[in-house]
């Protein structure tokens, strides 16, 4: 299973990188090379990319999202 799930969000410049194992989200700041890199360039014409990937989506407000968990 995948750890770690680099994400690029439309409209918005730069990645980010999802530690699924410590459940951390930074700002990716590297620079990307091979395969990533191409992609990435590809993401900058507006061609989407996608791999492993079967269920994502971007939501406007955090409380969407929270309203179901728990904290207590």
């Amino acid at each position: 299973m995948t750890r770690a799930v680099l994400i690029g969000i439309k409209g918005e410049k730069g990645l980010w990188l999802a530690d699924l194992e410590k459940g951390t989200i930074v700002q990716y700041k590297h620079r990307l090379t091979g395969d990533l890199g191409k992609a990435e360039s590809w993401r900058a014409k507006g061609i989407r990319v996608e791999k492993d990937v079967d269920f994502a989506v971007t939501l406007t407000s955090a409380t969407v999202v929270a309203s179901g968990l728990f904290e207590g």
